[in-house]
């Protein structure tokens, strides 16, 4: 048997042997510069966090900055200001994922999800999420989550929007019900969450996609999240660094464009309020810092 080059593509990484933090600095820039399929965005600022008021200046201002890099935008909410985002989003030409934040809050539940239709029906929003990781967090019950996935998609039914729901890979295996009634596969996958080493990142990751893509028996699977904190505390084998970032980011891309996987990289920018859930690290998930500056 002779060796068939074209058929190995990403199965482990790049090969780093050698390089610089400059070497792969140009590395990164160079891979932004030609493009991602999406970003996570990320609209608060230093200050701020989730129910504070965003204003229009800084949402136009942060999505003039990722314009450049990215055909898609996914926002996480549609209320406070978040509903600014596919509005501003469609005028710069980014296609949108726009999700509506549920929680045990039954009043913030129906606003969020009335704005995600009121969304879907201005012709702004061409992938709907309802809801992210509630299932993973335990805030409502996997019935009331499902109620709420039928009505988005009975009030948006004649236009032709795939209605899904965002959660850990694995949640999609283990409920089924849900995964029936996502017309659409939003999974996030996180090596970094489950302690994996880097050197295995990008097998690990692979094997959460086909995970999800067996889970939803043919129907098109996006990863809604992925990424690596450029510092903090490690977990287990997983250890946050600049290198590590940048090897993560690259390797994914490389990846995604090779196999044509839809692929949402967390985050654009640092945000430093999500430290209260996340530890340290939470604070540094972005490609710009929290000053909206590029980090590598």
């Amino acid at each position: 048997m002779s060796l068939r080059k074209e058929k190995f593509f990403a199965l482990a990484s790049i090969d780093y042997e050698g390089k610089s933090i400059n070497d792969l600095r140009k590395m990164f820039r160079k891979s932004l510069k030609a493009g991602v399929h999406g970003l996570c965005a990320s609209p608060y600022e230093e200050g701020q966090e989730p129910g504070d008021q965003l204003s229009e200046e800084q949402i136009r201002r942060r999505l003039k900055k990722m314009k450049p890099y990215t055909k898609w935008i996914r926002s996480f909410s549609c209320t406070d200001g978040n509903e600014l985002i596919p509005k501003i989003a469609r005028e710069m030409g980014i296609k949108t994922l726009t999700g509506a934040w549920l929680g045990d809050n039954p009043e913030i539940n129906e606003r969020e999800l009335e704005s995600l239709i009121s969304l879907c029906h201005e012709g702004l929003v061409d992938v709907a999420a309802v809801g992210n990781e509630v299932m993973y967090r335990g805030d409502l019950t996997e019935e009331e989550l499902l109620d709420k996935i039928h009505y988005v998609k009975a009030s948006t039914k004649d236009l032709d929007i795939p209605v899904g729901y965002v959660d850990a890979y694995y949640e999609f295996q283990e409920r089924p019900s849900i995964t029936d009634a996502c017309d659409i596969i939003l999974a996030n996958c996180y090596p970094f969450w489950e302690g994996c080493d880097l050197d295995y990142s990008l097998l690990y990751m692979k094997d959460m996609y086909h995970k999800a893509l067996r889970a939803g028996n043919g129907k098109r699977v996006i990863i809604t999240e992925t990424g690596w904190p450029s510092e903090g505390t490690n977990l287990q084998g997983a250890f946050p660094s600049e290198a590590n970032a940048i090897k993560y980011f690259l390797n994914t891309q490389k990846w995604a464009q090779e196999e044509e996987i839809d692929i949402f990289y967390f985050s654009a920018f640092d945000e430093s309020w999500k430290v209260g859930g996340e530890g340290d690290v939470g604070a540094f998930w972005g490609i710009w810092d929290k000053n909206e500056k590029l980090k590598y």
